[in-house]
């Protein structure tokens, strides 16, 4: 079946002045500033560990009438392509510290790696549900510290993710359910084999080790935010996040709330139009998550998932300036845009769901049909915008047939705001 992008809407509710049902501050305070430079002192351990790139899109900026754009490159992360792995091996390395009995700030991974370390903890086994980055990372850290990893994936991964899953040594396969459906199956199977659940979304009863994810996710934030002081960027107006289960919204939103508490930047959480249960929550406007089901059958594979994070939901409800519906096409006109870039531009490759934060902001910024956001948002020549590139070409059919093929082609936008 043929989707008729054209008849596609990108669709937007803004959260400025909503009365806030509650402040989760508890929730804020594990992503202070002293928290997050704790996680990254840990990430600086891992053989390989090196800050992404920070773009500065100068003349991407100008084209748009913005004062200033920035993007973090998560494609050079360990190598492996994607950011994900920041989460994975914090959660793992501070599960693996409690079975030691030690504070994960006084071990290194060097001390987790060790035959020491395997004696005390035993064989351990990982598992997770993925639709691939997170399980990638997942299993990365399992050899890195000489433990097993089981990997699920949803109904439509790709298979060259789950491949390269399986060449880190994961037991991996894919089921015939939606990402939702496979994280209940998981949970379910690890509960019977004792194994280690690993997963990148929280639920009443499970949050400690998603917690432990979102903070995992703060080094790339820390990193953004020290790279835009060190080039005299100062400090950002307005961050545009993809949200999936919100794990990463959520911790980008806590640590920019935390950082800078006088004067925040709007945060703008996108989402695929398939899976759009942060949207669809805001719609309802009493404060609790709604689930999208179904396939979830959309490009960006990394955001198929309907069912809201409950920590980050908390945090994205309260403070989050907009939240954005949006059709395929957009992160299809993001990857293009950023893989050929304006003259002075470095050139970013970015994947289906790393881009789709680059897509929305050309067409807030360029479509009068979304004039209304653009002004809510107080989106000018004076806004100084952060993007963030979670991948890279992860699925390299994929991303040709879009940027070489153009699949999914850039259209009109027909937008539509949510009174």
């Amino acid at each position: 079946m043929v989707t008729d992008v054209t008849r596609e809407k990108i669709l937007w509710i803004s959260n400025e002045g909503t009365i806030y049902f509650k402040k989760p501050t508890s929730v804020l305070s594990a992503f202070d500033e002293n928290e997050t430079r704790a996680v990254r002192g840990f990430h600086a351990t891992i053989p390989g560990y090196e800050p992404t790139p920070l773009c500065n899109l100068k003349s991407l900026a100008e084209t748009l009438g913005i004062g200033g754009l920035y993007l973090k490159d998560e494609s050079f992360r360990f190598g492996l392509n994607a950011f994900k792995a920041l989460g994975g091996v914090y959660a793992i390395a501070r599960y693996l510290a409690g079975r030691l009995g030690r504070d994960i700030s006084r071990l290194s991974c060097t001390d987790l790696m060790s035959e020491e370390t395997k004696k005390i903890t035993g064989d351990v086994t990982f598992a997770t549900t993925t639709d691939g980055n997170h399980g990638r990372g997942v299993a990365w850290t399992a050899r890195l510290l000489h433990q097993k990893a089981v990997v699920r994936m949803p109904k439509g991964s790709s298979k060259h993710r789950c491949e390269l899953i399986a060449n880190e040594g994961a037991s991996v396969t894919i089921r015939d359910v939606n990402y939702d459906e496979s994280v209940r199956l998981t949970a379910q199977e690890a509960s019977g084999q004792g194994w280690v659940v690993v997963q990148d979304t929280a639920w009443p009863g499970y949050e400690e080790i998603p917690l432990w994810i979102m903070k995992g996710y703060g080094t790339m934030v820390d990193e953004a935010i020290e790279q835009m002081s060190a080039n005299g960027a100062g400090k950002p107006t307005h961050v545009f996040i993809q949200a999936g289960v919100g794990s990463l919204a959520g911790a980008v939103q806590a640590i920019f709330r935390n950082r800078f508490p006088e004067r925040p930047p709007r945060v703008i959480v996108a989402e695929s139009n398939r899976a759009d249960c942060y949207y669809r929550s805001a719609i309802a406007g009493d404060g609790r998550p709604r689930a999208v089901t179904g396939d979830l059958d959309t490009l960006m594979a990394g955001l198929a998932c309907g069912e809201a994070n409950s920590i980050a939901f908390d945090i994205l409800r309260d403070y989050a300036s907009a939240f954005v519906s949006c059709p395929d096409y957009v992160a299809a006109r993001g990857m293009r845009v950023l893989g050929n870039p304006l003259a002075g531009d470095p050139r970013v490759c970015s994947g289906e769901s790393g881009a789709l934060t680059a897509g929305l902001l050309t067409y807030v910024m360029q479509d009068e049909s979304l004039a209304g956001l653009r002004d809510a948002l107080k989106l000018d020549k004076n806004s100084t915008v952060v993007l963030f590139s979670t991948e890279g070409d992860t699925d390299p059919s994929r991303y040709r047939r879009v940027v070489w093929d153009g699949e999914f082609p850039t259209c009109e936008v027909m937008s539509e705001p949510t009174k």
